[in-house]
């Protein structure tokens, strides 16, 4: 039945005119819970992209920089660095000189000072010839306050060089690492016993090479000059690099006076010289 377009008190409702609303309104709502979910996933995807370029560039700083890794410096060593890895090699010497060791009437005894440096792992020691030429009894300390008796072992009277081979080792033997040939203008280190200091140091650096000097008994040729301050007690001392290895020993100082001290030279017999490499018209020390 088709309803008159005024509608009338008995004439029936029809059925499309409630039914259109109802289903046109969740469609409605469907689209727009479609576009609101779609603008949330959008801004969700920017705040992602957003996210990741951020993590990108804070993480690209910390790639680009190289972790560090422990390494063995090969650089030179400290004048710190050079006596305390020298100072276990290293002893005091004193010797006397002459006359009855004991001091009896009439004794003209002297005692003398020097230093020494431990070159071979059976303790044998190298030092300066004049230190321990008199004869008499010669007492070595270790850098551990261990003392002992030593004898001289051979001698090269030419370069001024003893070996001695000690009564008695310490604990611990720690030999010098011997080096090779200085040039004139490397950094050294002097170690020695100067004028009765124990274990004290000097720096400087290797000032001339194939030098000349009047030694205590004749002069001696082929020596390293260096300005690392050294004064008696010092002979027999070694002369180190700054690799801590010991390229001389110290057997003299130059001074026009008689006073004996150091004014800026000092003079050493190269380690090769002082093992029996060099020429001498005296006894190799044995090694």
């Amino acid at each position: 039945m088709t309803a008159a377009p005024g509608g009338g008190a008995d004439a029936e409702q029809p059925t499309p005119a409630v039914e259109k609303p109802a289903g046109r309104w969740p469609a409605e709502r469907l689209r727009r819970n479609v576009f609101v979910g779609a603008v949330l996933a959008w801004a969700v995807a920017i705040t992602a992209l957003l996210f990741l370029r951020t993590g990108d560039q804070r993480e690209v700083p910390g790639a680009a920089v190289p972790s560090a890794s422990p390494s063995a410096s090969e650089g030179p060593l400290s004048v710190a660095e050079v006596y305390r890895t020298l100072l276990p090699s290293v002893v005091l010497i004193q010797a006397t000189t002459g006359g009855n060791s004991a001091g009896g009437a009439g004794s003209t005894t002297e005692s003398a000072t020097g230093t020494g440096v431990i070159v071979n792992a059976d303790g044998t020691i190298l030092t300066a010839a004049h230190v321990v030429d008199g004869g008499g009894t010669i007492t070595v300390t270790y850098a551990d306050g261990t003392e002992t008796a030593a004898v001289v072992a051979g001698a090269d009277a030419a370069q001024d060089i003893a070996a001695l081979t000690p009564a008695r080792l310490p604990e611990t033997v720690v030999p010098a690492v011997l080096g090779g040939g200085a040039a004139v203008g490397d950094d050294v280190v002097a170690i020695g016993n100067p004028l009765g200091l124990t274990a004290s140091t000097t720096s400087g650096v290797v000032s001339g090479l194939d030098r000349v000097a009047r030694g205590e008994a004749a002069q001696i040729s082929g020596l390293i000059q260096f300005d690392a301050a050294v004064n008696p007690g010092s002979s027999g001392g070694p002369l180190v690099n700054d690799q801590g290895q010991v390229v001389g020993v110290v057997v003299a100082l130059a001074n026009p006076t008689d006073a004996g001290t150091f004014i800026g030279i000092g003079f050493a017999v190269p380690i090769g010289t002082a093992l029996g490499a060099g020429q001498g018209d005296g006894q190799v020390p044995p090694l």
